[in-house]
């Protein structure tokens, strides 16, 4: 019965609304290509890795030097990041000159975990990664944050980094082929993340460089 009335309330919906619900998503193949560094970091902190690692059937990707160590995983709305600071001094994330840069070159402020949707625009504190410890975290771009209503019904979404799911319309949605076209477009394009990283009051800004490889609709 609870499924039959699921269904029963999906179409009705849909019937609403006006819009048909789409039955396909894309999923993107992100990399990390490259990590910038100021010239001060490269001497003192040495040669950089970067490294693709599949586990779990997730591809993580690993950045080291001989300061931090970054493990990322982008996701659909944020890009998940585990820090490990290798040094013998806290290391801090100042947000509030973080900056996420979008495929078409766009710099947006973002927010990690435990800022309220509500509050993202309001200075945030530095994220403290103290000696040999480690940092579990999501960035999000603030501005990809929003207040959604419907009727009584009424939440806090975040619109994902690229296109997942075709556009709606009036009776029907964006066709398979056309929507494969248009993500296609974003194979090659870049995005970045800026972090600057504060340790013995000196502030280094490490600025990762990610790409789409690839785009598979589904």
């Amino acid at each position: 019965m609870k499924i039959k009335l699921i269904i029963t309330y999906v179409v009705l919906f849909s019937f609403i609304t006006g819009c048909v619900v789409a039955t396909y998503r894309a999923k993107y193949n992100i990399g990390l290509k490259e990590v910038e560094r100021p010239a001060q970091a490269k001497e003192r902190y040495g040669e950089k890795t970067i490294t693709k690692v599949q586990e779990e059937g997730i591809y993580k990707y690993y950045f080291e030097d001989e300061m931090v160590k970054f493990i990322w995983i982008p996701l659909v709305t944020e890009i998940a990041f585990i820090a490990t600071n290798k040094t013998e001094h806290s290391i801090k994330i100042i947000w509030d000159e973080a900056a996420y840069v979008d495929e078409n070159g766009t710099s947006h402020r973002v927010m990690h975990s435990g800022i309220k949707y509500d509050e993202r625009n309001n200075p945030q504190p530095p994220s403290i990664i103290v000696r040999k410890g480690n940092l579990n975290d999501i960035i999000i771009p603030t501005d990809y944050v929003y207040f959604y209503k419907l009727g009584k019904y009424s939440s806090w979404k975040t619109e994902p980094l690229f296109p997942t799911i075709p556009k709606p319309g009036a009776w029907s949605v964006e066709t398979k082929e056309d929507f494969s076209e248009r993500t296609k477009d974003y194979i090659g394009k870049t995005f970045q993340i800026l972090l600057p990283l504060k340790i013995e009051d000196v502030v280094n800004e490490y600025i990762f460089i990610f790409e789409i490889d690839d785009v598979l609709v589904e």
